[in-house]
């Protein structure tokens, strides 16, 4: 798999879709400090950690809906494997003018928009959630 990040935000996306309340996805550290950032903002409700059949490390996402309708409206993919996307403090783009957040992998750890804003730091835009 050359984007384990970008897998495990289609498996959500397509949870979504279907409705499902629980999708597992590999685990890694970078998926967890994803998963992390999420539930803080309050898009998912949270991840367990599990193996599967084989004995693989996996997460299992909480998926969280209010009135029916997924709460994640939009999951997008910045920084790709073939074109990695790194912005400044001053330069990372606010979502739908402050309402989605931008999770941004920083020296500092993966953190929010916000967060890196407060921090001072730039770093790699992962994606954009709203």
């Amino acid at each position: 798999m050359n984007d384990p990040l970008g897998d495990m935000l289609t498996r959500i996306r397509n949870a979504q879709m279907r409705g499902k309340s629980v999708v597992s996805t590999p685990a890694s550290k970078q998926r967890a400090r994803v998963l992390d950032v999420l539930a803080d903002e309050g898009y998912i409700r949270g991840y367990e950690s599990g193996t599967d059949a084989l004995g693989h490390p996996t997460f299992e996402i909480s998926l969280k809906y209010y009135e029916g309708t997924p709460v994640i409206r939009e999951l997008k993919r910045v920084s790709k494997p073939g074109r990695r996307v790194y912005m400044g403090v001053s330069d990372i783009p606010q979502v739908r003018q402050g309402l989605g957040v931008s999770i941004v992998s920083t020296s500092r750890g993966v953190m929010s928009d916000s967060a890196a804003r407060a921090a001072n730091v730039g770093g790699e835009v992962l994606c954009t959630v709203f």
